[in-house]
């Protein structure tokens, strides 16, 4: 059963310039301290609370010419091996199809990249890659992600890259070397950490950045990257 935990009927942020439906699985195969969204990766599912595929569909068909795309994130969407599936199906139905995702499977991402299924994709790069196996506990984390970026970089798929930036976690040359892994790539977002629901509870907005830092985070990013935005 592909663990479908929430579903938002109508959002115009997360698809850029498209009017999407987002749905939300639970489970990830990360636990960043600064994930804002603790019940799908920490805390317990319960079956009941769980929205069935089929009755996700035929609120899609019924949103046909009213929704452009489905947006499809998590958690973590591609450690379920049930969503290709369901990929299809939304392709099928003629929306638009965007997956999140953090990386760490990147032979999975490149079975939907060249599937025709999704239309965009979008990677959180999470640390500089040096720092991937010791803060994943994945000994082949930094390689998973460096596999990835080149899975995106080379595919056909539309995509951008963004970092969650945490006060604490990140500084200036986590930046650069985040940006050096992505060089080229033609769209980064810099997001700022902001208080409220995470995993790790002792984080607060003393863990945000000012909007000056953010700018000088752009600033660097900007040496490797010509479009980088911070949201």
């Amino acid at each position: 059963m592909l663990p479908i935990y929430g579903l938002e009927k109508s959002s115009l942020l997360d698809y850029p310039g498209k009017v999407c439906a987002v749905v939300f699985l639970y489970g990830c195969n990360l636990k960043c301290p600064y994930c804002h969204n603790p019940e799908l990766v920490v805390e317990e599912c319960p079956e009941s609370v769980l929205i069935e595929q089929d009755d996700v569909l035929e609120f899609l068909k019924k949103r046909i010419g009213k929704l452009d795309s489905v947006v499809i994130t998590g958690g973590e969407p591609l450690i379920h091996t049930e969503l290709f599936d369901f990929v299809k199906k939304v392709k099928n139905l003629g929306f638009l199809v965007k997956i999140d995702t953090n990386g760490l499977l990147p032979n999975s991402l490149k079975k939907y990249l060249t599937s025709g299924y999704v239309d965009y994709v979008a990677m959180d790069v999470k640390y500089p890659s040096d720092e991937y196996n010791d803060r994943s506990g994945n000994k082949n984390a930094q390689s998973c992600i460096l596999k990835s970026i080149s899975v995106i970089l080379n595919s056909n798929v539309n995509y951008e890259f963004r970092t969650t930036y945490v006060k604490g976690i990140h500084n200036s040359q986590s930046v650069r070397k985040i940006c050096q892994m992505i060089q080229g790539s033609k769209r980064y977002y810099i997001q700022n950490f902001r208080e409220g629901k995470s995993i790790d509870k002792s984080l607060t907005n003393q863990n945000s950045f000012t909007p000056n830092e953010l700018d000088e985070f752009k600033k660097i990013a900007l040496e490797y990257i010509d479009n980088v935005e911070i949201r």
